[in-house]
């Protein structure tokens, strides 16, 4: 069954009356050699969690690559579609649950014995952020994170400091892992195509994390007050959102080697523990 000919996918749809929901961003891929690209590149072999197998294009060249891939749908009407196309591997596990309301920790222990494994997943754009940030927050095994993303979040994930993209999306992919767009794929190369087009973007994890830190929440803390109000100094960014003082403030940017008039984008990962650092000796001193 040739999953990426749209004359397939229109097939099936028809088969099994099935209509694609806008809301759940269900654009599917129509490109064989891209799908082979992003299988590639999650690198599968002893495991693979799948986020939103759609029609299971994606999920049937992971499991020609893999041990074991396990999907998550969130949309019931596509599990018999999927016993359909999937029907020939014997090494996939599909499982109709929304990704933001399962424990991950719990499913990998499971369904991979613990093991670090891949995720491999084209992300409905309207959550892509959502999904990233509970991936690389819950601190799960993974070896890599390959995903189908707006062009435009893929480019904040690689962004540059000074840039427009760059933001506090940018620092928390940065700091466990290190981003690369595999390459950008149009609009036209889907079903239903997309407003807008996408990238691959694959995000191998870290060792431990590329900066140390001595408080992880307060470093992420100053750095989602530096991007909190783009337009304003960093000074008052953080004045909004620690109870310090202005003063007390412009002491602990200086003793960081930070000027109190620069913006935040200007900051690069390392200045950005700098600060909490200082942030976090400040406080320590007070008590």
């Amino acid at each position: 069954m040739e999953l990426t000919s749209p004359a397939v996918i229109k097939g099936i749809a028809a088969k099994y009356g099935f209509t694609f929901k806008k809301g759940l961003g269900q654009n599917f891929l129509t490109s064989q050699s891209i799908l082979e690209e992003i299988a590639e590149a999650a690198e599968p072999e002893e495991g693979v969690l799948e986020i939103g197998p759609g029609f299971g294009v994606l999920t049937n060249e992971l499991a020609k690559r893999s041990e074991k891939v396990v999907a998550l749908e969130i949309d019931e009407r596509l599990i018999p579609v999927l016993a359909d196309t999937l029907s020939e591997h014997n090494n996939v596990k599909v499982i109709n649950k929304d990704v933001m309301k399962t424990d991950l920790n719990e499913l990998i222990e499971e369904e991979f014995d613990g093991k670090r494994i891949s995720v491999a997943a084209n992300l409905p754009y309207y959550i892509t952020t959502p999904i990233i940030t509970t991936l690389i927050e819950s601190e799960l095994p993974l070896k890599s994170l390959v995903v189908m993303v707006q062009k435009e979040v893929a480019e904040r994930i690689q962004a540059k400091p000074s840039t427009k993209a760059y933001g506090a999306l940018t620092i928390l992919c940065r700091f466990y892992t290190e981003p690369e767009i595999i390459r950008i794929v149009p609009a036209g190369l889907f079903m239903p195509p997309p407003n807008v087009d996408s990238a691959v973007l694959r995000m191998r994890f870290l060792e431990k994390p590329s900066v140390e830190v001595k408080d992880r929440e307060l470093f992420f803390k100053t750095v989602k007050a530096a991007f909190s109000q783009r337009r304003k100094t960093l000074l008052n960014c953080l004045a909004s959102s620690f109870s310090l003082g202005k003063d007390a403030l412009s002491e602990i940017m200086r003793s960081a080697g930070i000027e109190p008039g620069r913006r935040g984008e200007t900051l690069d990962m390392a200045e950005f523990a700098a600060l909490a650092d200082a942030i976090y000796e400040y406080r320590q001193s007070q008590n």
